[in-house]
């Protein structure tokens, strides 16, 4: 996978981000890759001002996988606490999952939040529903902490909820 140069985002960036996004969680498109979210939200994942907002902020920021001028994967990092980061929204192209990419983006916003916020953990949120990406994330060295946290229900930003049941699990590595 030598040819996918990961770099921070720019606003010029953000009409491609939004697209990759959409069709990497949601709606038809989504279930040509095994991370969709399409059984249990529909609507938006995100939206071009969110990507904005996130790009713009300092203690967090968007890294993107470029390949041949096209965006094929990225993933959110963000600083939470003193040591403590968090990263989210990854996404690869549907077509292109299962082979890495989402690996070596992982990989890239651990970095990323070790070199430029101090982070020695990382926490991620996932659906309790999805058991194989929670397994994937195991073997990328993440535990579940026990911890749950509530779904945003009654912010459509997030997608309209299929079902009265979504929450998140925790999930936390530490690094080095």
């Amino acid at each position: 996978m030598t040819d996918l140069d990961i770099r921070d985002a720019v606003p010029a960036d953000i009409l491609a981000l939004h697209a990759l996004i959409e069709s990497a969680y949601r709606g038809e498109a989504s279930r040509a890759g095994w991370t969709t979210e399409a059984d249990l939200l529909d609507g938006q994942r995100t939206d071009p001002e969110e990507l904005a907002d996130i790009i713009a902020a300092e203690d967090q920021g968007l890294l993107v996988g470029w390949r041949g001028g096209a965006a094929i994967a990225c993933v959110k990092y963000q600083r939470l606490t003193e040591g403590v980061g968090y990263f989210g929204m990854l996404s690869v192209g549907p077509a292109l999952q299962s082979a890495g990419i989402g690996r070596r983006m992982v990989e890239a916003a651990e970095e990323r939040l070790a070199a430029r916020h101090g982070a020695n953990r990382i926490r991620i949120h996932v659906f309790p529903q999805r058991d194989s990406l929670i397994a994937w994330y195991q073997r990328l060295g993440y535990a579940l902490t026990g911890e749950t946290a509530p779904f945003p229900y009654g912010d459509e930003r997030f997608g309209l909820p299929r079902r009265d049941d979504l929450h998140f699990v925790i999930l936390e590595k530490p690094l080095g």
